[in-house]
């Protein structure tokens, strides 16, 4: 066999070890399939002369699951082949546990997706007690759902209810979690440790059975048919409509994979699981979350825009951060220094304000504790990690200085100006800026080859991309430095080249103001926020901006402005720019943290829209469809992702696709802005931006480098 191991010891004790050939991790390949299903034919047919089975790793981690290079290349009419080879999978798995012969899995690292599944054909599972690694099904989250029995175990250990978070959810756990819940069932300290463990328990039950197969079984909690089960289930489907918006098949064929086969025996149940696997993988949203959430994360996180090889530039994590403006972002940014062990000094113009951000950071520690999630002792370090300032002298000899103050050209070149020169030897100043071009703020910089862009999403504590800009100046080992720091604070870097608003901002700023152009139009505000909804985004437009500030919308047009006229250039206002401009101006509404904008903000009760939106803007007899207000809230966008790639802004795909789903929302179920495109099919596409371009403007023009894509 290629891929396992079959070796028998002279106990009649056989142990079958994973190891794929050139690969780091095990996996379901067609190979090990193969091979799978020859060891356990050749476990059946020795049986009488075996006392039991060991299923061990040869690698740092028992086993990563399913080859998804394989799902990527489905057609639809590949669904029946994917029906019956993952039934071959479970009736390998199913002869392998009705044998009459103890199995033991030992985990000796993590073990996801199909790779749970392989530990649950076991009877008994030992782990290595560390924290570090991973249980569990996180095939959800991918667009797929565990389907080698995955689903239907789980409901059998845990109950319909007690498996949601796990199936549903995608959650993973470690071993001592998993030992509570009976998923585990011995924990041991390392991995030479294992196989006694193992063998030990298969010398003591000679004639296991799993749980599922015991005469007086019962699934926990009851089945769909118990009354307490059944009153749950009657919402459940709708609680998932509405989380959803029917956009997720995935979730919804867990649940009914779940409910259908906790009603029916144990191996009719394994088909129904089957069947509505075999649906997904040749689906295209299916298609479009693996492609964007892992074959894209893992190219970013490989390193491959970092913009120097490892050779060239060493792994780099900063002593100490010094952080300008202790604001929400700038409070959030000191917090991610703090939880990943980093000393910051978090300044302002005055003691109280740096205090006051000091405060909010350490606020979110202290909740993470409170929950549990961190020990007082550690609470402790991370908080005093934090140093609240209004002397500038206490950013001398930081290694890296990121400004987060407002966002007005005159500031930052302030600051950059009067903080530069504290550097440590070959520090790096970054700027927080959404919008201001890197090249430019880079001029105040005594070395602009030191100098980059950060730009972080709020709230900070909960976004997980980072925006890297590379201004024209700036050097390779600035860039490789900046990328291992985001690493460092645990989030998702994404690396753009320099133009004004980047990529994200430029990208959201089309979304925002296609909702005002919308609205301009005389399109009621609640078919708007709804559209948009519907189409996937997580928040409306006209709540989003109301969110980051109809003021700084504006300010940031007139920074633009007058940016352009400096150089001689015109600018251009978006359709909808002229509703802010009368928002905030004729209307004195400039967004949520001002007392109102397009929603209004009561305290004893939700938002809700301004009333008068219908009056001031609203016209009768206008025509819309829900189709096309979606239509255009995600082409345009995607339009806009496409130009940034063309101008290289964008140098890759992948950055395209994170940086819009990670940054301002764009739906995951497309994964991402320009799998979108490829989604669609690049020439239907083209063909209906065009149609939108003819209805609304040039803004939707798609441009020609779609037509290579065709």
């Amino acid at each position: 066999m290629e891929t396992i191991r079959y070796e028998k010891d002279a106990e009649g004790i056989v142990t079958l070890t994973f190891d794929e050939p050139n690969s780091p991790v095990n996996t379901m390949s067609l190979a090990w399939q193969r091979d799978w299903q020859d060891a356990v034919a050749r476990l059946a047919a020795e049986k009488d002369g075996i006392a039991g089975v060991i299923l061990a790793s040869a690698k740092s981690t028992f086993f990563a699951g399913a080859n998804l290079k394989l799902v990527l290349e489905l057609k639809e009419s590949d669904a029946p082949r994917c029906f019956e080879e993952v039934e071959r999978v479970k009736r390998a798995f199913r002869t392998l546990e009705t044998l009459g012969k103890p199995v033991v899995a030992c985990l000796n690292g993590a073990a996801l997706g199909g790779g749970w599944e392989v530990a649950l054909a076991a009877h008994h599972r030992v782990a290595v007690d560390d924290p570090k690694i991973r249980f569990g099904l996180p095939e959800v989250t991918l667009g797929l759902m565990p389907g080698a029995t995955g689903v239907t175990k789980m409901v059998r250990l845990l109950g319909l209810a007690g498996a949601q978070p796990y199936l549903l959810e995608g959650k993973l756990i470690g071993p001592r979690e998993a030992a509570k819940l009976g998923l585990v069932h011995r924990l041991v300290a390392s991995p030479a440790e294992l196989a006694a463990a193992a063998r030990e328990w298969i010398r003591a039950n000679p004639a296991p059975k799993q749980p599922w197969d015991e005469k007086d079984y019962k699934i926990p909690g009851g089945g769909p048919q118990s009354p307490k089960v059944a009153q749950a289930l009657v919402v459940a489907p709708a609680m998932l409509a509405a989380k959803t918006r029917g956009l997720y098949p995935a979730p919804e064929a867990i649940l009914a994979s779940m409910v259908e086969g906790a009603a029916v025996d144990f191996d009719t149940a394994l088909r129904i699981e089957s069947r509505y696997l075999a649906r997904l993988m040749v689906g295209q949203v299916t298609k479009n979350m693996i492609t964007a959430f892992f074959f894209n994360l893992n190219d970013i996180k490989s390193g491959a825009s970092r913009g120097a090889s490892r050779d060239e530039v060493p792994t780099w994590r900063p002593q100490r951060v010094g952080i300008l403006g202790a604001g929400m972002m700038g409070a959030g940014i000191a917090h991610a220094n703090a939880v990943r062990g980093i000393a910051c000094v978090l300044k302002d113009t005055t003691l109280e304000r740096a205090q006051a951000g000091r405060a909010k950071a350490c606020a979110l520690i202290e909740a993470a504790a409170a929950k549990g999630k961190l020990e007082a002792a550690a609470a402790a370090r991370m908080q005093q990690a934090i140093v609240a300032t209004d002397r500038l002298q206490e950013l001398a000899g930081c290694d890296l200085v990121i400004e987060a103050v407002f966002e007005n050209r005159a500031v930052k070149e302030q600051v950059i100006r009067e903080t530069e020169p504290l550097l440590a030897a070959g520090g790096i100043f970054a700027s927080n800026t959404s919008t201001l071009p890197i090249t430019g703020l880079a001029q105040a910089a005594q070395r602009p080859q030191n100098f980059i862009g950060l730009h972080f999403f709020s709230p900070v504590d909960k976004m997980q991309l980072v925006e890297i800009i590379r201004g024209r100046a700036t050097s390779q080992q600035t860039l490789a430095r900046a990328f291992d720091y985001v690493l460092a604070l645990g989030k998702t870097p994404i690396v753009v080249n320099d133009a004004r608003g980047f990529f994200t901002s430029r990208t959201f700023g089309t979304y925002v103001m296609e909702g005002c152009a919308m609205l301009q139009e005389g399109i009621p505000a609640t078919v708007i926020e709804n559209a948009a909804l519907a189409a996937g985004m997580p928040v409306g437009p006209l709540a989003v901006v109301d969110e980051t500030s109809l003021a700084l919308a504006l300010a940031v047009a007139e920074q633009t402005r007058a940016d352009l006229a400096a150089t001689g250039q015109r600018y251009e206002p978006p359709p909808g720019e002229a509703v802010i401009e009368r928002m905030v101006k004729e209307f004195k509404r400039a967004g949520r943290a001002a007392g109102g904008g397009f929603y209004d903000y009561p305290k004893d009760g939700p938002k809700r829209l301004w009333p008068e939106l219908k009056r001031i803007f609203e016209k009768p007899g206008v025509a819309w469809s829900v189709a096309e207000l979606k239509d255009r809230f995600l082409y345009r966008q995607a339009v806009e992702a496409a130009r940034c790639l063309q101008e290289g802004v964008l140098t890759s795909e992948a950055d395209g696709n994170i940086g819009s789903i990670f940054g301002i929302g764009f739906p995951a179920w497309t994964g991402g802005a320009l799998q979108f495109i490829r989604s669609e099919g690049p020439a239907k596409f083209v063909a209906r931006a065009r149609e939108l371009a003819l209805q609304h403007g040039p803004r939707f023009e798609p441009p020609a480098i779609l037509d290579e894509w065709r």
